[in-house]
């Protein structure tokens, strides 16, 4: 047997014994995932929202400046998180750096531009025809928004699963606020770079297969689900 053919089939043996080590990272990957994108949706999503149905100066550069954030530099907010966080930070205090909670606040900084920014591309789409109806009906600002947000919830989903893309893909951020330390702060991204580099393909082999099949399935239960809902509620 090849190398090659050698390093893939260890790989697979690693998921088939459900390994400790793979388990205990993937575990953990979705943990502070999931917490980052369930923060981003609670902040992206209104904030697209207001952005879309709001009328005041500078809209249109608040909206340049969200589409710009979409392409942050994950290193550059890690920098930046880690320095907000270090001890001479202001926010030293709570000792948050070098734990999970750390990498929560890296990736909902990063996902937050990502989903502010589809959504309010899809509201205004859709503000644009109803505007006229809802304000005969005189709705207020904030009731607009929410209706829309409600109107448009199937399409949302596009931004919700960008941003656990963008989640559970990163790497730079993670690792500078994280630290990547076993058992504690490392996640299948930093994992996989850290594998790698020491040799041990089969495990990073391994996890970049989980990593993939998550993602996989997860776009494939939402778009599932936005298909259901459609058919049902219309």
């Amino acid at each position: 047997m090849s190398a090659f053919s050698a390093t893939f089939s260890d790989a697979f043996t690693l998921l088939a014994s459900f390994d400790h080590t793979v388990a205990q990272i993937v575990a953990l990957s979705l943990q502070v995932s999931g917490a980052a994108v369930a923060l981003g949706t609670l902040i992206g999503l209104p904030l697209g929202a207001c952005i879309a149905v709001g009328r005041f100066p500078g809209k249109s550069t608040l909206s340049v400046l969200i589409n710009g954030m979409m392409g942050l530099p994950s290193v550059v907010v890690g920098v930046v998180v880690y320095l907000f966080l270090s001890r001479s930070g202001p926010f030293g205090g709570l000792g948050m750096l070098y734990s999970p909670a750390a990498m929560v606040v890296a990736q909902t900084l990063l996902v937050v531009p990502l989903m502010a920014a589809i959504t309010r591309q899809v509201v205004e789409d859709v503000w644009a025809r109803y505007a006229e109806e809802l304000q005969v009906m005189r709705f207020s600002w904030w009731d607009s928004v929410t209706t829309l947000l409600h109107d448009c919830r199937h399409s949302l989903l596009v931004a919700v699963l960008a941003g656990l893309g963008r989640a559970m893909s990163e790497v730079g951020a993670v690792m500078i606020v994280g630290g990547n330390i076993d058992g504690a702060t490392r996640v299948m991204t930093t994992a996989i770079a850290l594998e790698t580099s020491k040799g041990d393909l089969p495990l990073a082999i391994a996890l970049g297969v989980v990593l993939i099949v998550i993602i996989l399935a997860l776009n494939a239960l939402a778009y599932a689900l936005r298909h259901w809902a459609m058919r049902r509620f219309g």
